[in-house]
């Protein structure tokens, strides 16, 4: 892993990210704005510990690459083995996360490791925790409290070493009061917290990520990286970005294909119309309304005398 100045911003890359099964958004994390690089310092002193995190952030914010991160940054020999809990069968989820002996079930000819032995020395990341069912959310508890697994149809437990890194984008604790999801297990992920904020929220890392991909699939299309318009900056700026980074990196592969290397416009974007200034500084006004500080009414007040002077 290594900082690098790229676009005249700081962009963190990783140095296989070539070969990363991952989209492109995966191989980098741009610390701009100034939410991110607060998340930047959490990271740093999450990262080299041992305890588990829980990342909390909308889909398409990139909770994978912050996790891969937290890996590489903790100097564990083992693997990083990712899980999306979303696509496991209740069925075969005991089986899946903790492994199986050889004649467990039908066809079962040899012994399989599961996720958790496949992980040992490493990290497992389950992706979408929330959804996993709860007998099984009792059963990952136990593994990571008594550092052991029973494979099914195993009559004795293996050790394992593995730090849990887990991911959601509902809120844990809502589905612990209404009895969804664990609240040991909650308690036991929350050693560690990170919060990715939505991109919307942090409008400061917009146009760096937006060059970052620009100079990806420029170099993958053999274009010359083209400018973006600053009216195209101003509309990427002011999108509320539903789909995250996932969908910033759609806009601009988009974009560079219509334009066919050209500079950006507006046009080229295929973004919904955009709101007017009238509705922009509404949308504004009614955010500093709810914060409410002295400062912020402050805010408020030029606002105000903008919004009087576009009327």
């Amino acid at each position: 892993m290594s900082l690098h100045e790229t676009f005249g911003q700081p962009l963190l890359t990783f140095p296989d990210a070539e070969k990363s099964p991952l989209s492109i958004r995966a191989k980098a994390l741009v610390f701009v704005d100034p939410r991110s690089r607060q998340l930047r310092q959490e990271l740093e002193q999450l990262a080299p510990r041992s305890v588990s995190v829980l990342i909390r952030g909308e889909t398409g914010t990139g909770k994978e690459l912050l996790a891969r991160h937290i890996h590489r940054e903790s100097n564990r020999g083992g693997l990083f083995v990712s899980v999306n809990c979303g696509a496991i069968s209740p069925t075969y989820a005991d089986a899946e996360l903790f492994g199986y002996a050889a004649g467990s079930h039908s066809g079962s000819v040899s012994s399989r490791a599961g996720w958790f032995g496949s992980a040992n020395g490493g990290t497992l990341y389950l992706d979408e925790i929330g959804d996993l069912p709860l007998p099984i959310q009792i059963k990952l508890l136990a593994a990571l409290e008594n550092h052991e697994v029973t494979r099914v149809g195993a009559h004795q437990p293996s050790p394992v070493d593995v730090r849990l890194v887990a991911a959601t984008s509902i809120d844990l604790a809502q589905a612990v009061a209404v009895g969804k999801f664990h609240d040991r297990l909650y308690h036991y992920l929350s050693e560690g917290q990170l919060e990715l904020p939505a991109l919307r929220e942090r409008v400061g890392d917009i146009l760096s990520l937006a060059e970052y991909f620009l100079g990806i699939y420029s170099q993958r299309l053999g274009f010359t990286v083209p400018l973006i318009s600053e009216a195209a900056q101003h509309a990427l700026e002011q999108h509320n970005w539903q789909g995250n980074t996932r969908e910033l990196e759609n806009v601009i592969h988009f974009a560079l294909l219509v334009s066919a290397g050209d500079e950006i416009l507006p046009e080229h974007l295929n973004l919904p119309s955009q709101p007017s200034t009238l509705e922009l500084i509404e949308r504004q006004v009614t955010q500093v309304v709810a914060r409410g500080s002295e400062a912020e009414r402050k805010a408020l007040k030029a606002l105000l005398d903008q919004l009087g002077q576009t009327l």
